[in-house]
């Protein structure tokens, strides 16, 4: 039916941020950690968060005890996602982590051609994780996700498989960490019509620094190296920052910037506040309560709320 056509491409220009990508499942780049979104998405080099597993499935060897982690994501329209993280240590073996990431398009109205309207269908895709990480050194971390995706868009559905391989050098004598992570190697294994799209590779390199001095964290990551551009240099254009203040031992300020969003959303001259995000923490007794923000330009707003402990 060429309304469902009309919605998946609807759906896919939303998450994408190339308007003219011929990738599906997009929205496995959303930003599903309320921390991560309010730091402009620079997680690459993490590793004292469960949902690094979304990131970089290296983070994860560096993480203690049992951490899990609920995300709640509030997007455009009647979008919503939510994700689920885990990881648990095995002695002698490494670490596993597992991980969900859904997301709920909504109801639409069926229509054919000509405007006559019938029933209502509704969409939405999941992403099933399965994480295992180890290390090389004392200082030197690799992981490695494997991940079935499976899409549903009224009578049609849609299946993947993807794999996401990462490394993390931590030196934490300096606390500075570097991150490498290849995500959503893969491909479809069934279609919606006939013709198979490409998963969202992303390559991904990034460094995090807390200053010696201040209490601060300061982190850089380069997104989509893997893009062809008209320009060598313009390979770095997706790039984001992001900063974590430590006010105190309860609560944590966070501001981002992703380069690439702000250029994508700018309208005419004005991008407004689109691209820059902020958010904060707060640790009550065993919790971590998070809030993000992120501007979408005149487009609108994201809203993200994090509750993370241990089990």
């Amino acid at each position: 039916m060429k309304s469902t056509i009309i919605v998946v491409f609807c759906i896919v220009t939303i998450f994408s941020a190339n308007s003219f990508s011929q990738n599906t499942y997009e929205f496995l780049r959303v930003d599903m950690s309320a921390r991560a979104a309010a730091l402009g998405g620079t997680f690459v080099s993490n590793h004292d968060d469960p949902n690094v597993i979304f990131y970089n499935p290296a983070g994860i060897n560096l993480l203690s005890e049992d951490p899990i982690s609920f995300s709640f994501v509030k997007h455009l329209l009647d979008i919503n996602l939510a994700s689920l993280s885990y990881s648990t240590e095995f002695e002698n073996i490494g670490r596993f982590g597992g991980a969900v990431k859904y997301i709920n398009y909504g109801t639409f109205t069926e229509a054919d051609e000509f405007g006559n309207r019938g029933g209502e269908f509704g969409a939405g895709e999941v992403a099933l994780i399965v994480g295992y990480a180890n290390s090389l050194d004392p200082n030197f971390s690799y992981g490695v996700n494997a991940k079935f995706i499976y899409s549903k868009i009224a009578d049609r559905n849609s299946s993947g498989l993807g794999f996401d391989v990462g490394l993390n050098y931590f030196v934490p004598e300096e606390d500075l960490s570097f991150g490498f992570a290849a995500m959503n190697i893969g491909t479809q294994l069934t279609s919606y019509y006939e013709e198979k799209e490409e998963l969202p590779l992303d390559i991904i390199v990034g460094v995090s620094k807390k200053l010696e001095h201040l209490p601060l964290r300061l982190s850089l990551d380069f997104h989509k190296l893997n893009t062809d551009r008209e320009d060598f240099a313009d390979r770095f254009k997706a790039f984001s920052l992001g900063a974590e203040f430590t006010l105190s031992k309860v609560l944590r300020l966070r501001f981002g910037y992703d380069n690439e969003k702000r250029s994508d959303l700018k309208i005419g001259t004005s991008a407004g506040i689109a691209g820059f995000n902020a958010g904060l923490g707060a640790i009550i007794s065993d919790y971590n309560f998070d809030y993000g923000f992120s501007s979408l330009g005149a487009i609108g707003a994201l809203h993200r709320i994090t509750v993370s402990t241990t089990l």
